[in-house]
């Protein structure tokens, strides 16, 4: 593998270069042959789910709809970075643009952020039709799905905006060496050649606020509901209020989980190795489940 510093004539680095899993070339190969296979059936398995929302006009309801949407978020999200990352595990380069960097980072963590967005609004439409299930019709409507769909989709873009301007100001002037499969945050700011604590602090508060705003209300929308789901008597009723949400919860517990061991708890970002893990378990791992 060759790694080199390229520096345009500015002085500034032109490109980065990607390690990913360094080991030896039979595992790489055996690892490209496992990713891509997970790749190809999440994005079979989250296109499925939308060609049946769409051929479907009996699914052509609010919580349908909204799935329709996470499964083509899904799609968008494992394709903004694993992509790249096989290409890498073959390539003897693993290099990737100063732009295309930027606009990695800019498009994982803008989908990121719409899948806390959408986790939210799942979780809100099974609260309505779980505790208020006779005003359900009456408040969830056609008009307020559509609202909440453009919403999380503006949503996710809008509030990494100011991340990625001011990850655009950060100056790299070398080494270009990004000790993971991606251009995550951590790493690129651990590659800056003078202190950006304004970067840091932004970045910082907005994921945080993104991560922690959306967990607690879905966490107390799934408080409500199952509240409501034990006063159900034991039977079909209980079994399928239970069934709608037990799919849509383990997709939080996984994403949530693995997000705030990687962005919230302390010394995570000192472990390559282990940040490498919990990045790929949430950049694939819950795409993936979506479609079980």
């Amino acid at each position: 593998m060759s790694i080199s510093e390229a520096n345009n004539s500015s002085g500034s680095v032109s490109e980065f270069i990607l390690l990913g899993f360094p080991c030896r070339r039979d595992i790489q190969i055996v690892l490209f042959v496992m990713f891509s296979l997970i790749y190809l059936l999440t994005l079979m398995g989250n296109t499925s789910i939308i060609c049946a929302v769409w051929s479907s006009w009996k699914l052509h309801t609010p919580m349908y709809i909204l799935l329709a949407n996470f499964s083509f978020l899904e799609i968008c999200y494992v394709s903004s970075d694993v992509p790249k990352m096989l290409a890498n595990i073959i390539s003897q380069t693993k290099s990737i643009s100063y732009a295309g960097c930027l606009l990695q980072f800019y498009f994982f963590f803008s989908m990121c952020a719409a899948e806390g967005y959408f986790l939210s609004a799942m979780s809100f439409d099974r609260f309505l039709a779980i505790c208020r299930p006779l005003h359900y019709p009456t408040i969830m409507t056609h008009h307020l799905c559509a609202r909440l769909v453009v919403f999380c989709w503006a949503g996710g873009f809008l509030s990494i905006l100011m991340p990625a301007v001011l990850m655009s100001r950060v100056p790299f002037c070398g080494p270009n060496i990004i000790d993971h499969f991606f251009c995550d945050l951590g790493p690129l700011l651990a590659l800056s050649c003078a202190p950006v604590p304004k970067t840091t602090l932004t970045c910082a508060t907005v994921s945080s606020l993104i991560i922690f705003i959306t967990f607690l209300y879905i966490l107390g929308s799934y408080t409500f509901v199952l509240r409501a789901v034990l006063r159900v008597p034991a039977g079909s009723g209980r079994n399928k209020a239970f069934s709608t949400c037990a799919s849509h919860f383990l997709v939080v517990s996984l994403f949530y989980g693995s997000v705030m061991v990687m962005y919230v708890s302390p010394g995570s970002r000192s472990h390559p190795g282990t940040q490498k893990f919990v990045t790929l378990f949430y950049c694939m791992a819950t795409p993936f489940f979506i479609i079980l």
